[in-house]
């Protein structure tokens, strides 16, 4: 009995620690930066930390600005939302982003997310703007 009781402790911390990403309850979640509810589907960005705590942000440039908790030494996962696919994460790192005007975004900077860069510039060439690598956007941020 008592082993049973230590191999349920070890495998509730185990799966209480692990590294991996959460879904954002939209209406329900708040931006760990700004602190407005989560609401928008397609700008919505996600940090989780090597130690695996979770940090959700309704806007990719709230994410960038969150200079307390955006460390890339201790970050395990960059997310951002695929502006084409609401709901599914890209990794923020490889995504192409896009600044226009003709797309807003809740803080108003005006930042989406795309899988790939060819998907960004068809976006760009019907609604304007300008694309970035996630190195180009950290700068910009």
């Amino acid at each position: 009995m008592k082993y049973l009781g230590i191999f349920t402790l070890c495998l509730t911390l185990f799966t209480a620690c692990t590294v991996e990403p959460q879904d954002i309850n939209y209406g329900k979640d708040a931006c760990s930066y700004c602190k407005m509810n989560i609401v928008d589907q397609q700008h919505a960005a996600e940090i989780v930390t090597k130690k695996g705590k979770v940090y959700k942000y309704d806007a990719i440039e709230c994410m960038l600005q969150d200079e307390e908790n955006n460390a890339e030494e201790s970050t395990a996962y960059f997310l951002a939302m695929d502006y084409e696919n609401p709901n599914n994460f890209l990794d923020a790192k490889t995504a192409t982003y896009l600044i226009s005007e003709n797309i807003p975004s809740p803080m108003g900077a005006n930042l989406s997310a795309f899988s790939a860069a060819g998907r960004a510039e068809n976006i760009m060439a019907e609604r304007g703007g300008k694309t970035y690598s996630w190195t180009q956007i950290k700068e910009e941020f």
